[in-house]
């Protein structure tokens, strides 16, 4: 993973975190929903893989939230 990006992927696996247990989701059910295993899904969140857009955008309209809260700083 790019350093320069590192800060923003950890964002973005928070995001993702933070929307997935307001729903009360686990990851499978997310994984699930996206089309993922659940190890990628963990990855994702934990910053230790790096998402495509696609994959983001299939887990934001899982989640029920615009792509660009994946992004918010909070």
């Amino acid at each position: 993973m790019d350093g320069r990006h590192y800060k923003v992927f950890v964002q973005i696996g928070l995001n993702i975190m933070y929307y997935r247990k307001e729903r009360g989701w686990t990851q499978m059910e997310l994984a699930e929903a996206v089309d993922l295993s659940r190890n990628h899904m963990q990855r994702i969140e934990a910053a230790t893989a790096v998402p495509s857009l696609s994959t983001l955008l299939d887990i934001a309209d899982a989640l029920g939230v615009p792509v660009q809260k994946l992004f918010d700083q909070r």
